[in-house]
């Protein structure tokens, strides 16, 4: 796992921000690629992680791509959330230890957010005007990397491009609370209620991956993804039955155990084995 950085205030200055991008992205594991999608010079790009150098991708990361010799500075670069997703699909009711005494689903449970809830690592969740129960949800979202339309699992399996860390920021009353509303669409589709980042790395075993939340350098959360109840490659190829998958699209899996509410001045940091470490920081 990485090395853990908590950070009790929410505005975050550049020198820390340095600091937050190195120490947010896991250690290389042999056989991966760890891609991030950055800001630097005024410039946004794409990039392959090399030791402590970013090195500038130009063309398609999801398609042909040319690693260029140009270098940044990991810690120079403010890191974005790692790909412009065409659509964003999230799986609910996804481990045993977060239904409790429900009902297991028969098959996934999907739903939509939209992708202007997408927020970059280290920036902040924003508690919107009404809300009053804001929950994280921290989970492992998969990248799509090929066009998938009625995949089989095989086929699904080779349509995974990689993976990143999330958080499903959920408001529940909103959600499930006496005036809740007819769909999930500000409940779980607020902006800046889908934290996402700091890279998508392929090549891990995504069904096995430890998943950690913390909420103040507390551990809030913490189970492996070999406890999903679909895995990666049953999601997909289910979603596929139904919505056409692109290049690009990201789903998040689920999360596991108990939530609770945020509150301004919180941080709250979702780590995923061989990933990295998302942070956020909540404001009102």
């Amino acid at each position: 796992m990485t090395t853990r950085r908590t950070f009790q205030t929410a505005g975050l200055g550049a020198a820390v921000l340095a600091s937050a991008v190195s120490s947010a992205l896991a250690a290389p594991t042999p056989g991966t690629k760890r891609f991030v999608r950055f800001r630097a010079q005024g410039q946004i790009a794409h990039g392959l992680v090399e030791g402590e150098d970013v090195r500038v991708i130009q063309g398609d990361i999801l398609g042909n791509y040319k690693v260029t010799a140009t270098k940044r500075k990991v810690g120079e670069v403010k890191l974005l959330y790692p790909i412009v997703p065409p659509k964003v699909l999230a799986v609910g009711l996804n481990y045993k230890s977060h239904i409790g005494n429900r009902t297991p689903p028969s098959q996934p449970e999907m739903f939509y957010k939209p992708i202007t809830c997408l927020q970059n690592p280290e920036e902040p969740i924003r508690i919107p005007t009404g809300a009053k129960n804001v929950h994280y949800e921290g989970e492992l979202v998969i990248v799509i990397g090929k066009r998938l339309n009625a995949a089989s699992k095989d086929e699904a399996r080779a349509g995974i491009f990689g993976a990143t860390c999330g958080n499903d920021v959920s408001e529940r009353d909103w959600q499930n609370g006496a005036k809740k509303d007819l769909q999930w669409w500000r409940a779980k589709g607020a902006d800046t209620f889908g934290p996402m980042g700091p890279a998508i790395v392929s090549g891990l075993n995504y069904d096995k991956l430890l998943l950690e939340t913390r909420l103040n350098g507390k551990s809030v959360q913490k189970q492996n993804t070999s406890d999903l109840l679909f895995d990666c490659t049953s999601i997909v190829s289910f979603v596929s039955q139904y919505v056409t998958l692109t290049p690009g699209d990201v789903i998040y899996t689920g999360t596991p155990g108990a939530t609770q509410k945020m509150s301004p001045g919180d941080v709250v940091e979702v780590e995923i084995e061989g990933i990295g470490i998302l942070r956020n920081a909540v404001i009102a």
